[in-house]
């Protein structure tokens, strides 16, 4: 058996990067005093002449990112996610998405995987936040692979896009041989003509839906798992497919169930196809201090608590 392999989203974002820079003289980064932890500074030395720190001044650096955007750039702008997006706000909205400007936002240390630094650094509302905004392209890699790709296609898509990436290694799920990512496609894992259930996740949480998944296979019941990195757009047309094929719906992200994957499910499917609809994620509650594999027990995000909770829904079906 192939042993497991891991790496950061952040490190991928990394590398991306520097292939960018070496393709495209036209792009510019930007980061918020954190190069080192955000690993925009490999960039930052490849091309001090196209990167720019920025110091602690979030809403600043939106400002500016609007402005080089204007003059014709492709912007990367850089930092945690709490201060990517909660912090410049209003700038992200009225300098960068009212006029769809090419910035593309890319923030580290997202959800409570951050571990340690606690409810003051764990963004769990960002893409609830940013889903509201109109023009916002909204991508969660589910690994370093997918993360890779996707930065490298945020820079042909024309207007803002935010990229959520996460602080720690996290399995390795796709072969960056055969891995390919376009806007609003979901990536279907593990497929069933019928199935009882479909887990629909992103980001950590397509491998802790991987594995949940494996657990009820071998306990005969047929399964979904499908990657819907692309939150906005969303893939609707293969989300209404996977509901017409289950029986019930698992949506899996690391993040608030208000506002998130789940909302924007449940959105499409009311609309469109009704279907039963169950979500996990933080239930509308602050991130607390502790270690990523803690964190992520309490609140019930690893694969055995999400079992657990879903054990007695699913045998009546």
């Amino acid at each position: 058996m192939e042993k497991m392999k891991f790496a950061s989203t952040r490190s991928a974002y990394g590398k991306a990067l520097l292939k960018l820079g070496k393709e495209n003289p036209n792009i510019v980064v930007m980061d918020a005093d954190l190069a080192c932890s955000t690993k925009t500074a490999l960039f930052g030395k490849e091309f001090p002449d196209r990167f720019f720190n920025m110091g602690i001044a979030e809403a600043n650096m939106m400002g500016f990112a609007a402005g080089l955007a204007i003059s014709g750039k492709i912007v990367y702008v850089s930092t945690f996610a709490m201060f990517a997006v909660l912090r410049p706000y209003e700038q992200i909205r009225n300098s960068i998405a009212s006029q769809n400007l090419n910035v593309k936002i890319v923030a580290t240390h997202a959800g409570i995987s951050v571990g340690e630094d606690g409810l003051s650094h764990q963004a769990i509302e960002d893409v609830a936040i940013l889903r509201a905004i109109p023009n916002m392209k909204i991508f969660v890699p589910a690994d370093a692979v997918s993360a890779e790709k996707m930065v490298e296609e945020a820079s042909k898509i024309l207007g803002p896009v935010y990229i959520r990436l996460s602080r720690p290694d996290t399995p390795t799920i796709y072969n960056p041989n055969d891995y390919v990512f376009h806007k609003g496609q979901a990536n279907i894992l593990k497929d069933a003509t019928e199935a009882r259930i479909a887990f629909i996740a992103a980001g950590n949480m397509v491998y802790e839906a991987l594995k949940v998944s494996e657990r009820f296979e071998n306990e005969g019941i047929s399964t979904i798992v499908a990657d819907f990195s692309s939150i906005k757009p969303l893939d609707k047309e293969k989300l209404i497919s996977i509901a017409r094929r289950t029986k019930l719906i698992i949506t899996m992200e690391e993040h608030t169930v208000i506002g998130g994957l789940g909302s924007a499910v449940c959105e499409t499917l009311s609309e469109e196809y009704p279907a039963p609809v169950i979500r996990i994620g933080i239930n509308d509650l602050f991130g607390e201090s502790g270690s990523p594999a803690a964190l992520f027990q309490q609140f019930g995000l690893n694969s055995e608590e999400v079992y657990r909770r879903l054990l007695k829904k699913i045998r009546y079906l």
